[in-house]
């Protein structure tokens, strides 16, 4: 169980650094259609890449896999992080970074919701305890409080909510299909469904009118590996061993790095209000697993 909760708050760590790269990308002049295709793109093929270098591998061969999941499945559900990425980043475009973020924070209390409603998983006490101080701690960190209400659009209020449940789908998906797949299998047909769904939105014109041959096939490979590769395995590994609503709790990591990031990278004003924030995210992604440390004590 250890290690399910490191990988997961690793991959929603990798998650936060995200939006510095995808920020500093459209600064560069390049579109929503540019940086999420470069991203499923170049994290498909660097996906792909891995597992076929691991299926060569006699520990990878030795191994007898049993696949119950079709693999059409794995790249339907994979459609879930096309559609938080296209989401996401138009809400970054049409609302402030900070009202932007803790829109898509909501995907933790609609996670819980979504076990509960689908397979009647009641959260536990700490769980909701959790729930309750990662809201909080968010309106504080995200710097909501600061934010002047004539700055909210509409429009980018509903895309950062449809990110959230897309969000909290994938976490729900992760967990529960396709756990006998290895996981940069599993890992890159999910992406390569993400990356289908997006070129039929986007059709990729990056990558035939020389757009790859400026900063587009860095800002790509960068946001594709902190983006698509290293949250999707982390996931795919760590979410089956502890399951959705301790994982959208840890998955609370992305802000706190994105606040961090924004003051470090960005030379964002970071008030200390939004430094409590911070705080009381991080005591809260500790509240659930008291128990299970107590035990390992």
């Amino acid at each position: 169980m250890l290690k399910g909760i490191i990988l997961v708050f690793l991959g929603a760590c990798s998650f936060g650094i995200l939006s510095t790269f995808v920020k500093l990308a459209y600064h560069e002049g390049y579109t929503l259609g540019d940086v999420t295709g470069a991203q499923a793109f170049f994290g498909a093929v660097i996906l792909w890449v891995l597992f076929f270098i691991q299926s060569k591998t006699s520990t990878y061969r030795a191994k007898e896999i049993k696949i119950i999941t079709p693999w059409w499945k794995m790249i339907m559900a994979g459609t879930c992080t096309g559609l938080v990425s296209i989401f996401y980043y138009q809400c970054v475009k049409l609302v402030p970074n900070s009202v932007a973020i803790i829109l898509l924070m909501q995907f933790i209390w609609m996670s819980i919701l979504l076990e509960f409603l689908i397979f009647k998983k009641k959260p536990s006490g700490l769980q909701l305890g959790a729930v309750l101080l990662v809201l909080g701690g968010t309106v504080l960190a995200s710097g909501m409080l600061e934010t002047s209400i004539s700055a909210l659009n509409l429009k980018g209020i509903g895309f950062g909510l449809l990110a959230a449940l897309c969000y909290a789908g994938f976490l729900m998906l992760s967990g529960r299909i396709g756990n006998e797949y290895p996981t940069l299998k599993k890992s890159a047909l999910m992406i390569t469904g993400a990356c289908i769904l997006i070129f039929i939105i986007f059709p990729p014109a990056f990558l035939f009118n020389g757009a790859l041959a400026g900063s587009l096939l860095k800002w790509g490979l960068i946001i594709s590996v902190f983006g698509t590769v290293i949250p999707p395995l982390f996931y795919a590994e760590g979410v089956p061993k502890i399951g959705t609503a301790l994982s959208s709790i840890l998955s609370a990591a992305e802000l706190p790095v994105a606040v961090m990031m924004a003051g470090f990278v960005l030379q964002e004003q970071v008030s200390f209000l939004r430094w409590m924030g911070v705080a009381i995210i991080l005591s809260a992604m500790i509240l659930p697993n008291l128990k299970y440390l107590k035990r390992k004590a």
